[in-house]
C-alpha cells in the first residue's frame, strides 16, 4: 500500500456506468518518511469515504479494482485512512 494526502475531488459530466456512485478523489501520492510529495498528484476511486485533506491509503493495477465489489475500471482506489504512522526511530524486537 502507498501513502498520500487527499487534495480534491473530480467531477465528471460523463463517465463510465460502472463508475456510477463513485466518489473520484484528487490524491497526492507522499513518502512515508517525511510525508513529502511524490511524484504528481493522480486520481483514484474512493472505497472507504475520505475526506478533504486526510492521509490514505491507496493501491493501483488489479488491487484496485478488486477494493470494490463490482470490479469497475479503475487504476487507483483509497482503501484506508491514516490515522498515524511511525517510521523513524522504530526498533522492532528480536
Amino acid at each position: 500500500m502507498k501513502l498520500a494526502r487527499v487534495i480534491g475531488r473530480v467531477f465528471c459530466s460523463r463517465q463510465e456506468h460502472a463508475l456510477d456512485g463513485k466518489t473520484m478523489l484528487l490524491i497526492q501520492p507522499l513518502r512515508w518518511e517525511d510525508e513529502s510529495p511524490l511524484g504528481d498528484p493522480i486520481v483514484a476511486a474512493d472505497a472507504v469515504g475520505a475526506g478533504s485533506s486526510e492521509k490514505v491509503f491507496w493501491v493501483a493495477s488489479r488491487d484496485a479494482a478488486v477494493a470494490f465489489k463490482d470490479a469497475p475500471p479503475v487504476d487507483a482506489a483509497v482503501v484506508g485512512i491514516v490515522d498515524g504512522h511511525q517510521v523513524k526511530d522504530f526498533r522492532g524486537k528480536r
